[in-house]
């Protein structure tokens, strides 16, 4: 998923590994240069749905715009954190 918006500087990364890890996924999240995040996550489709519909609105300091998402091949990784 790309999130644009005010997500930069408001926990928005941190905060997204917490509820990733709370659904049970695994994958990462990261800062892009252009001031969106990134966001790689793989599990059940019902709880990638959750993180969708989370990510549209973030962290309470977040102003999220739009969440654009595709479907990747899964990487097989066990954890979820946040890249720099």
């Amino acid at each position: 998923m790309i999130v644009r918006g005010q997500v930069h500087g408001v926990g928005y990364r941190a905060a997204c590994r917490l509820r990733a890890q709370d659904l049970g996924l695994s994958g990462w999240v990261r800062n892009c240069s252009d001031g969106s995040v990134e966001i790689e996550a793989e599990g059940c489709p019902q709880e990638l749905t959750e993180l969708r519909l989370w990510c549209e609105k973030g962290p309470a300091e977040a102003v999220v715009n739009s969440v654009a998402s595709s479907q990747v091949a899964a990487a097989g990784t066990d954890w979820f954190e946040v890249r720099r």
